[in-house]
């Protein structure tokens, strides 16, 4: 998942071809509606946000994968979309450089976990930050590991 700098640079070379070419709309989910309703669910209502951001409605989604989002248009699932479907492509690309641009902002927020690098994945760079930094505003605090940190430490009394 560590990422490096040349790869991220190609990301944002072929986001703005993808601008010039078509309308993009990108949704998120918070930090909090994610440990609320899950991670598939947080996926779907930001699939459901990106529909709405588009600035004209489309006639249909492609979705990557075999869920069906409840969106404001008919949408198609396509498992394994992102191989198949040029459409998916583009919109994996604008997705992931949404992302890397939120990493990046929190990298400069909650400098020492690496999120620039590692997407928040739990690389043993991240790990080592959340036992020396702690647990920041942005960690899920309903996965796994980031709830074991939290939870009181038994001092054997």
């Amino acid at each position: 998942a560590v990422r490096d700098q040349h790869f991220l640079a190609r990301r944002e070379e072929l986001l703005e071809g993808l601008e010039a070419a078509a309308l993009i709309g990108v949704g998120r989910a918070d930090v909090a509606e994610i440990d609320d309703i899950n991670i598939l669910q947080a996926t779907m209502l930001a699939m459901a946000r990106a529909v709405e951001a588009l600035p004209v409605r489309p006639d249909l989604a492609l979705v990557d994968g075999n869920r069906e989002p409840d969106l404001s248009c008919p949408a198609r699932c396509v498992v394994r979309g992102d191989a198949i479907s040029l459409s998916i492509a583009a919109a994996s690309i604008a997705a992931k450089v949404a992302r890397d641009r939120i990493m990046a902002g929190l990298a400069g927020d909650f400098p020492g976990y690496g999120w620039e690098r590692n997407a928040g994945y739990g690389t043993p760079e991240h790990q080592a930050a959340l036992e020396r930094l702690g647990v920041t505003p942005q960690h899920r605090h309903s996965y796994a590991p980031i709830r074991r940190l939290l939870e009181p430490q038994d001092m054997g009394v």
